[in-house]
């Protein structure tokens, strides 16, 4: 990057916002729009020249140099208001009219805006202008600087804040090496504490000062010198910092002021636990609706996330002892899915619901093919509205509960087969002493003999029993016997089967 001159951005002017003034940082309070004064070594200044005599070429280097510095990696990262400029375009212009408002900019951009983005066309190697000429970025993308500590030296003995002395020093430091920032220190009220941090572009530069013979004075006067290094030590040892406060003083850490590479890691770092979180997010696939499983209560959904998918569910009245098979035998020929079977024990009537809205003649064909349940004549019937409502959340919650546990299984023991869910503990096929018992926990569940808390899912609990009996769904005499256990979709969209 090449050499530049200022710490940030001055105040702006009457054409930018109060608001963006007031988020400039601002170290240099000269208030000149001369040409800068040159600076002896001592630190004396002597007469000031006139612009018009000053060479148009060396005008037009000290302008870009400038700009330059603006969108170095040594400011621009650290400067709140020129880094909104910067990421206000999705591409990274910046208006040149804005950035020659600069205080700092002003002697030049007396010449015209034009003469401004002219210069930094035919002499900046860092950054390029746009073809209409109004707009300005960089060539590179920001990077963090290193190794700024070891390139900075703290300097003390420049006594009172004039006008022009932030002009007076860069040129002062500009004798040893080239420069990427000299920093005015202030107190908390801002006013000069009478030395400076002076970042150079080259470590080697540091060595030059340090040892320069004679020792570098100002206005007569030797300074205290010492590297940025050195400095934060000597403050660490006469505060009495320890452990992590004065880690951060010695690496610098503890830099204040604004810092967008600060602000991008606390920003990745809420990204990344946002990510985590909808990483370990469930949803289940439901009647063509995806929907969010709470982990609350064993498992839920939002009621008002399940979708009323009017017509799906038919009602039989009239019939005998239900059997699931029977219902759902003469169904597997026309259902890709078979349909979910609900009955009270003791009552001649059910539903069974289907994945979606049935047509004229699938409704036809149910009742064609099941003229008879139990050995007696049945009826069919659309079930009423909020029948049918109250029968898919039903299925949705039972559902929700059975695709959670799952989940929360998939990363547990995989030791036997009861620890896979699958056909009980290591006894036999649910203790062998029978098929009852729980499917998801291990044994086969009768759905024609045990009456268990269930809607359509598979999720039972057992020692619960009660009148209301709903198909186990997925058991091994209902359903597609072999069909895939449902898949859990995390939040990168894998399917989930868990109403199946």
């Amino acid at each position: 990057m090449t050499e530049v001159k200022a710490e940030v951005p001055d105040a702006m002017a009457v054409d930018v916002p109060q608001a963006e003034q007031a988020a400039v940082k601002t170290e240099d309070h000269s208030s000149t729009a001369t040409v800068p004064a040159e600076a002896k070594s001592n630190g004396e200044a002597s007469s000031s020249k006139p612009a018009t005599e000053e060479d148009a070429e060396k005008a037009k280097l000290k302008a870009v140099r400038q700009v330059e510095f603006y969108f170095a990696d040594s400011n621009l990262p650290y400067d709140r208001f020129m880094w909104q400029l910067h990421t206000a375009d999705p591409e990274h212009w910046v208006e040149v009219s804005i950035v020659a408002s600069f205080k700092r900019m002003r002697q030049y951009s007396a010449n015209g805006v034009e003469w401004v983005a002219q210069a930094i066309k035919e002499k900046s190697t860092a950054l390029e202008v746009d073809e209409s000429m109004k707009k300005v970025r960089r060539k590179t993308e920001v990077k963090e600087p290193k190794g700024q500590m070891e390139r900075t030296i703290y300097a003390k003995g420049f006594g009172e804040e004039t006008p022009e002395l932030q002009l007076q020093l860069e040129e002062f430091f500009d004798q040893w090496g080239r420069t990427n920032a000299v920093r005015m220190r202030r107190t908390e009220d801002k006013k000069f504490k009478g030395s400076v941090f002076v970042e150079f572009a080259d470590a080697s530069t540091v060595d030059t000062f340090l040892n320069a013979d004679p020792k570098p004075s100002w206005n007569g006067e030797p300074l205290l010198i010492m590297t940025k290094k050195a400095y934060c030590e000597m403050k660490i040892k006469e505060k009495g910092l320890t452990g992590k406060k004065a880690e951060a003083r010695a690496d610098d850490r503890g830099r204040k002021g604004f810092n967008a590479f600060r602000e991008m890691k606390a920003a990745k770092g809420e990204q990344n636990k946002e990510k985590e979180k909808k990483k370990n997010e469930v949803f289940l696939e439901f009647m063509g609706s995806k929907l969010r499983v709470y982990e609350e209560d064993g498992g839920h959904v939002k009621e008002e996330d399940v979708p009323h998918v009017k017509g799906a569910t038919l009602k039989f009245s009239g019939a005998g002892e239900v059997s699931f098979e029977e219902i759902k035998k003469p169904l597997r020929e026309r259902f890709a899915r078979v349909p979910f079977v609900k009955y009270e024990k003791g009552n001649d009537w059910g539903l069974i619901s289907f994945d979606k809205a049935l047509t004229e003649e699938e409704i036809q064909y149910v009742k064609d093919n099941l003229k008879t349940i139990g050995g007696q004549e049945v009826t069919w019937t659309l079930a009423e509205d909020e029948e049918e409502k109250a029968f898919q959340l039903e299925r949705a919650q039972t559902a929700a509960k059975r695709v959670l546990q799952f989940s929360q299984s998939k990363g547990s023991s995989r030791g036997g087969r009861g620890g896979r869910g699958g056909r009980g503990g290591r006894g036999g096929r649910g203790g062998r002493g029978g098929r009852g018992g729980n499917r998801d926990g291990g044994g086969r569940q009768n759905a024609g003999t045990t009456e268990a808390k269930s809607n359509g899912s598979g999720e039972e609990q057992s020692g619960e029993k009660r009148k209301r009996a709903v198909e186990p769904d997925g058991g091994p005499d209902v359903g597609v016997r072999g069909a895939a256990v449902p898949t859990i979709q995390s939040a990168k969209k894998v399917k989930t089967e868990g109403d199946s």
